[in-house]
């Protein structure tokens, strides 16, 4: 069977590294917001281009806490796309706001700029674009428009680790940066965990209040907070994983150019990149018209293509037909109907990137 993701081969190829750091944790006998999470956090944050980190319990913790430090709440406006994980629309209503929803560009799966500012009204507090599949956005008139407004920009990076553009790393530019470390992304921990970065000292210091039941002190809560905590563990295993994230991120290029090189000639629609871009390819998304079948007969060969996401959040039971914005997604739905992910991580074999291309051929030819 060949994977779409594999973590557990990122594992294996950095076992001995991981294995120290984890000893080293329990040794210590110190496991929670410790000289590992402190040392990660100082890490991440020169990584990604900014000041401060805070560590906490997952990627959906991660803008939960953020919309929180920037006071966020019932009767706000959050804007975002439906074309995502549950959770960026989850997080936003966990604060008690209302998601808002922006079509995306079929070409790059991100939030549309151009219908951004119709949806902008006066109750809207802050605009969630999400760096989707690997690929940084175009986040300069996104920006822009938050400008004009007064608003806050979240990015949305949990599956864009170290992507980059224009000489900015996702998460360096809006108010906060929102990164998720669940196993499969480019930077996963061995098990949940999720990073907040920003600029701003005084955001940062909300949030680190936020994550530890509004603690300026221990056991004084100055603010409401609750309990989200990147763990001494994670830090330990994501510090060893960030040394290698570079190497890591260059390996997914070289596959994604050799699925573009095998499948160019396909009736697919190919991932939108350049070289410069930095394109980091958490996954490899083509588009197909017949994506069912195409993905049936991958599995059938023992493939594991899969695809994010099959319904969009607008649709999803919990959310269907109440979310402003909703009657007015057509390309989100669309790509709903064709996108599939092709196996994709960086111990990915030559061989294995050969039977995929060859069999996606061979279904062209006896669709």
């Amino acid at each position: 069977m060949i994977l779409c993701a594999n973590p557990r081969a990122q594992y294996v190829a950095h076992r001995r590294e991981i294995d120290t750091a984890i000893a080293a944790v329990l040794e210590r006998g110190f496991y929670v917001l410790g000289e590992e999470v402190r040392a990660f956090e100082a890490d991440f944050a020169a990584y990604v281009g900014v000041q401060h980190g805070i560590g906490v319990g997952s990627g959906t913790e991660a803008l939960h806490v953020a919309l929180a430090a920037l006071g966020v709440g019932a009767g706000d406006e959050v804007i975002t796309v439906s074309h995502t994980a549950v959770a960026t629309v989850s997080a936003i209503e966990m604060r008690g706001a209302t998601p808002v929803l922006v079509d995306i560009d079929p070409r790059t799966y991100s939030m549309d700029p151009a219908r951004l500012s119709a949806r902008i009204t006066s109750r809207t507090r802050a605009i969630i674009p999400v760096h989707l599949y690997g690929r940084a956005l175009e986040l300069d008139p996104i920006l822009d428009i938050a400008k004009q407004h007064g608003i806050a920009v979240i990015e949305d990076c949990a599956q864009a680790h170290g992507a980059k553009r224009s000489g900015h790393r996702t998460g360096a530019r809006g108010t906060f940066g929102c990164f998720s470390f669940y196993p499969t992304k480019n930077l996963g921990a061995l098990g949940d965990g999720g990073m907040i970065v920003t600029n701003d000292p005084q955001l940062a210091a909300r949030a680190r209040q936020i994550r530890e039941y509004g603690w300026v002190e221990r056991y004084v809560s100055k603010t409401i907070g609750w309990n989200s905590r990147l763990d001494e563990l994670q830090a330990a295993v994501l510090r060893v994983k960030l040394g290698v994230l570079d190497a890591d991120n260059a390996a997914r290029r070289d596959r994604a150019k050799r699925y573009d090189a095998g499948l160019r000639d396909c009736r697919l629609q190919l991932p939108v990149w350049t070289d410069d871009e930095s394109h980091v390819f958490h996954l490899y998304v083509v588009r197909s018209a017949q994506r069912d079948r195409l993905q049936l007969a991958l599995k059938e060969a023992g493939i594991g293509a899969l695809v994010h996401y099959p319904v969009p959040v607008h649709l999803q039971p919990a959310y269907a037909s109440r979310l402003p914005g909703s009657d007015a997604l057509p390309e989100t739905e669309r790509a709903a109907r064709e996108v599939l992910s092709l196996p994709m991580y960086p111990e990915l074999s030559t061989d294995d990137i050969a039977t995929v291309i060859a069999e996606i051929r061979a279904f062209e030819r006896n669709p």
